[in-house]
């Protein structure tokens, strides 16, 4: 089970079973004890609870041993539907493999840094305020008082954060005004335009063609 977390991916503890080969119940067992020793951590969204390793040391460890003992972790393979996996709305914000990648360039650029506390939410930097205002996007964090300025929501398929909160939502709201992407009317599939290609790699350095 610590294996197939290997690469950053959260699952529930059914997918972790069928992984394992061991009942729901018996892998649940196993969990709880892994976050008693801080090996796993766990993230509640919805109705469900996804388990990804603690932390990167925990990753290095697990990397050491695998090479000792000469395996390989499998890769996931996402059941997401192939239509909804690239580009989506999750609420009111993005989500998708564009959106996971939006969400680490974010990270790298330090838009955001990560609060102390261990809950997901970033605090908006002076350089994202500075990067936001140049895009045409104003963030007044004073106002912010229920609402969480921005955070990582765990994406469906891709089971790595994208960027949630207002912050998300505002940068879902330009993209669109901008026609960066276009909405399908009945479905939550977002489609990027020719524009949206070369502004998101020209302003962000992402590769956005589907």
């Amino acid at each position: 089970m610590l294996c197939s977390l290997m690469d950053g991916r959260a699952r529930t503890s059914t997918e972790l079973s069928v992984i394992a080969e061991v009942s729901p119940s018996t892998a649940s067992v196993h969990l709880t004890r892994l976050k008693e020793q801080e090996l796993v951590k766990v993230l509640a969204q919805g109705k469900h609870r996804y388990y990804s390793l603690d932390d990167d040391r925990v990753a290095a460890t697990l990397e050491s041993l695998m090479v000792l003992a000469g395996t390989r972790s499998k890769p996931f393979v996402p059941n997401t539907p192939t239509h909804l996996r690239w580009a989506r709305t999750c609420y009111d914000h993005m989500a998708g493999e564009v959106a996971v990648a939006l969400h680490d360039r974010i990270l790298k650029n330090k838009w955001v840094s990560q609060k102390k506390r261990h809950d997901g939410a970033y605090e908006l930097t002076e350089v994202g305020t500075r990067a936001l205002a140049a895009h045409g996007i104003e963030m007044d964090t004073t106002n912010f008082t229920r609402r969480r300025i921005a955070c990582a929501c765990l994406d469906w398929s891709e089971r790595r954060p994208h960027l949630g909160g207002a912050l998300g939502a505002a940068l879902l709201r330009s993209a669109l005004q901008h026609k960066w992407f276009l909405k399908d009317l009945d479905s939550r599939v977002l489609r990027v335009t020719k524009r949206g290609e070369r502004e998101f790699l020209g302003r962000l350095g992402l590769q956005v063609g589907a």
